[in-house]
């Protein structure tokens, strides 16, 4: 009796993506023989911690989105504990100083047109304009259209320049007008055509959220993110190869940098676009020429411990927002605050995120002039010292993939081809 030999699937890309499709093949039966593919010195992606002093401290992102399940799921799977912040709400950077931010406003927008004009963070001729959006019509078309576009159509220039736009085009280190609304928020395009009003629809979907009790916007692994990456790892254990950096992709077989060749039945490639496009091009020149038209900007974080004693200094909340070119930093968040740990003690724990579309010049900038800008427009509006004691700067070159205008046009005809 022959017995039918293990599928061999090779994954290229030891990021969370990479390691998740590896881990659910492993678990799906002997039938499957897997390996990762990882070019870096170690695996892991973006979910990974760098030490600064004595603390270790999240060089990537630090909390996954309670509301999309995926990430939640498979920690609660592996049976990793999750966290919930220590601290809610946040600012945004005006000429006058740090405001907080709405409460009670999704994406950025309040379902309370009173909350508007009570709020000190745009002039009174942007609160008019922006209350505007009761009034005006919707768009007829559902063609896709720019973030920048409809804000700027329902609120006018200022509320998307100096709120609206730094919060949600800020996620994605973006540009406001040239990111796809249907890719990126197209809860705001249902709300202008269903409710015909950003207000209204942010009012209607605040109450269901409260009838719905729902709880936190951010969980985390407990000690943080990079536990789900370890924890994959752990689980693969030598399936995962390091230092295997894959340079052509062919039928039934996958060469690396060595000169090493891997047969495969299957091969899943979860590398940044612009990567895939470089392996898959030769195969399909139409996928290679969709997915080398994926954009990325290039993006870094500044990470600062303070001395003791500088906690009591930060604002309530979890850091601020910052206006396109405002200060040279896009956003901040207290890391002391936002996710206290014994460890901290009494330090102001903050991370600075440096770098966007349109603004990454300020990478070109050596580490100690990244650190003495960012430092110095923090201690102008919190009450900080001019330099903190301990500090490290992590640099993502080509890091975050822009959804611009058609991007799901895009990514159709790519499955397609």
């Amino acid at each position: 009796m022959s017995v039918t030999p293990p599928r061999r699937v090779v994954v290229i890309g030891g990021g969370v993506t990479g390691l998740t499709v590896a881990y659910r093949l492993s678990i799906a039966g002997a039938a499957i023989e897997v390996t990762v593919l990882e070019a870096g010195s170690a695996a892991g992606g973006k979910l990974r911690s760098v030490a600064v002093g004595d603390l270790v401290l999240p060089a990537g992102a630090d909390s996954f989105l309670a509301r999309k399940p995926w990430a939640v799921d498979l920690c609660k799977e592996l049976g990793i504990e999750l966290e919930t912040p220590g601290a809610t709400g946040a600012h945004l950077w005006t000429d006058a100083g740090l405001v907080p931010l709405i409460k009670d406003a999704p994406f950025g927008i309040p379902g309370d047109i009173g909350d508007l004009f009570r709020w000190p963070g745009l002039s009174a001729a942007g609160k008019r304009r922006a209350a505007q959006d009761l009034l005006r019509r919707a768009r007829k078309s559902d063609d896709d259209e720019s973030l920048g576009s409809l804000l700027r159509r329902r609120f006018g220039d200022e509320a998307t320049d100096l709120a609206v736009g730094p919060l949600l085009a800020g996620l994605y280190a973006g540009d406001v007008d040239r990111l796809s609304v249907r890719a990126t928020f197209p809860d705001l395009a249902v709300w202008e055509r269903w409710q015909g009003s950003l207000f209204r629809g942010s009012q209607a979907t605040s109450k269901a959220a409260r009838r719905s009790q729902l709880g936190p916007m951010f969980v985390r692994p407990r000690g943080g993110v990079e536990r789900l990456t370890d924890t994959l790892i752990e689980r693969l254990g030598d399936r995962v190869r390091t230092g295997a950096a894959v340079t052509a992709v062919e039928p039934g077989h996958i060469t690396l940098d060595d000169g090493g060749r891997i047969e495969a039945d299957a091969i899943v490639i979860t590398t940044p676009a612009h990567e895939a496009s470089r392996l898959l091009t030769a195969a399909s020149p139409d996928v290679g020429a969709n997915l080398a038209g994926i954009g990325y900007a290039s993006t870094g974080v500044v990470l600062m411990v303070y001395e003791r004693d500088t906690q009591a200094g930060l604002p309530d909340g979890t850091g601020f927002v910052v206006p396109r070119g405002k200060a040279p930093m896009t956003a901040a968040t207290w890391l002391s605050s936002k996710w206290p740990a014994d460890a901290f003690d009494t330090r102001a724990v903050v991370r600075c995120y440096v770098g966007a579309v349109g603004e990454e010049d300020i990478l070109d900038a050596d580490d100690a002039d990244l650190i003495e800008a960012c430092a110095r427009h923090l201690a102008a509006v919190v009450r900080l010292p001019d330099m903190p004691e301990q500090v490290a700067v992590v640099r993502w070159p080509a890091s975050m993939p822009q959804y611009d205008v058609g991007h799901l046009d895009r990514v159709a005809s790519t499955r397609a081809a």
